[in-house]
């Protein structure tokens, strides 16, 4: 009797117009939306590869170690996977200078790609949110009349005359219904992949597959939540009109109301120019500790005239400026002098310059590091913590967990990124070890190439790779955890209101 429910519900619902309707949106717009994200990822990968060479070409470019600092710049490579759900892939910078007086973080980061408008407008709709939206809605339409509309035509009652138990009726309505969502979700999720295969662009490895059936599991988990709204809905209801209106407000509400609502509450509420400006005071007295430090030793070195000009006369020169700003937070920009050559007159001010280096550097990589613990707590307090908050509120909609646990899967999330910034970090710290192995600070071709350029091929090479598969299972099992347990407490109350009524 089972499978005889099981494929009259498959029928009744796979005859219907509302899903052929969807079926053709949902695979229209896959394809559509597929195609578009990977003519946009190919645009950033090639951005990425022009400017990985260019700031390769660029460090090369270095004659003397003090120019090295500005010149080393890393790129963050395009997500694969955010084609399927692009969270900040896009949104957050991918470039970032490393400097040895500055400890980089998320406010550092520079984007190296030209946007284009036109594929910015379709782009920003990637498959994820194309489930979200469009699934979701066919899910509450194949449950609002799940019981209210048999209630009304007399159908139930006659199905009740059989011996068969509500809960295998329940059971039976609830497998047909999740067997056609799951059909037009996994026909779409083979059209990108066959469209992956065709545009060559896109390779997928073994951790990728098993990201992509993370994301299936997770649409899977969410649809069923939505059928189990519309069925809880449809269970507590007479009449089908009062389920479908009911439906529509709660999935306008859950999946485009509540998510941006929150978003702009807490922008609206969460002000933080105090702590800001307790920031930038902070950073100051560190910078102006290590100036006095400089300043000091400046006194007693020696030469006549507190600068780092050592009054060398040579041929040319190039500086940058002292104090400059990233982002919202300061940070101190050194003053460097490359000297092309020196004259005899003025090499005997050599080791002062070289004594300088050595005392006033070690000093300000202490001083930058100081400055970064600043940075992040103001960057936790002013950002970070602002956007778990509003994570947090929108977690009180499905909608919102799905869109953060398939964030997860595809290594597009916040997490993600901070990866990223923490592997720029260590290779900042890496790049000191060299200049340390080197004596680059005590060097002579710290600031002065006049005896040859430096040898830059043992340079470290930066290299990033993102976090392994179970790194992701591990940040997407909450979001997936609560939409279970959604489940489970849907399918419940929907299982006593619908044994318990009159038919």
């Amino acid at each position: 009797m089972f499978l005889t429910l099981i494929r009259r519900e498959l029928l009744a619902n796979l005859m219907t117009f509302r899903f052929s309707v969807a079926m053709v949106v949902t695979l229209s717009l896959v394809v559509a939306n597929t195609i578009v994200l990977i003519a946009d990822y190919e645009r950033r990968l090639t951005s990425y590869n022009t400017a990985a060479q260019q700031h390769h070409h660029k460090v090369s470019e270095a004659e003397v170690y003090s120019a090295v600092e500005g010149k080393i710049r890393v790129d963050r490579p395009p997500n694969t996977l955010s084609i399927f759900n692009a969270g900040l892939d896009r949104r957050l910078g991918n470039s970032i200078n490393v400097r040895h007086t500055l400890v980089p973080t998320l406010w550092d980061t520079q984007s190296h790609s030209a946007d284009n408008p036109f594929l910015n407008l379709f782009s920003s709709v990637d498959l994820v949110f194309i489930f979200q939206v469009i699934l979701s809605l066919l899910a509450l339409l194949f449950a609002h009349d799940a019981i209210a509309g048999e209630r009304e035509a007399g159908t139930l009652r006659l199905t009740m005359a059989n011996p068969v138990s509500r809960p295998i009726i329940l059971l039976a309505k609830y497998t047909s219904a999740m067997a056609c969502l799951i059909l037009p979700l996994i026909i779409s999720l083979l059209l990108a992949l066959i469209l992956f295969s065709v545009s060559g662009s896109i390779l997928l490895k073994s951790d990728d597959w098993l990201r992509i059936g993370g994301i299936l599991l997770t649409s899977i988990i969410y649809l069923s939540a939505f059928y189990l709204i519309g069925l809880l809905i449809s269970a507590t209801t007479r009449r089908t009109a009062t389920a479908l209106m009911l439906s529509m407000v709660i999935w306008s509400s859950l999946v485009l109301i509540y998510p941006s609502l929150s978003v702009f509450t807490v922008n609206r509420l969460w002000h933080t120019p105090s702590q800001l400006e307790a920031a930038y005071q902070e950073i100051e007295q560190i910078w102006e500790r290590f100036e006095k430090e400089r300043m000091d030793y400046l006194k007693n070195d020696g030469v006549e005239g507190e600068n780092t000009n050592f009054n060398i006369k040579s041929g040319s020169s190039w500086g940058t400026v002292n104090l400059g700003y990233s982002s919202t937070l300061k940070y101190f920009k050194p003053e460097y002098r490359h000297w092309t050559n020196i004259d005899e007159d003025s090499e005997p001010q050599v080791p002062y310059v070289k004594s300088y280096f050595q005392f006033s550097e070690p000093r300000r990589i202490r001083a930058a590091e100081q400055t970064w613990l600043v940075r992040q707590k103001a960057l936790d307090q002013v950002y970070v913590r602002k956007a778990n908050v509003a994570r947090n509120l929108m977690r009180l909609s499905p909608a919102a967990m799905y869109d953060t646990s398939t964030e997860a899967w595809a290594g597009t999330d916040l997490h993600s990124i901070a990866d990223f910034i923490t592997t720029v970090q260590q290779y900042r710290q890496t790049i000191i070890d060299y200049f340390y192995d080197k004596k680059a600070f005590s060097s002579r071709q710290w600031f002065a190439s006049d005896r040859g350029a430096i040898d830059l091929n043992d340079l470290p090479r930066f290299s990033y790779h993102r976090a392994d598969v179970l790194t992701g299972l591990k940040r997407a099992s909450g979001d997936m955890a609560c939409l279970l347990l959604i489940n489970l407490v849907l399918f419940m109350a929907t299982f006593l209101i619908f044994v318990r009524q009159e038919v």
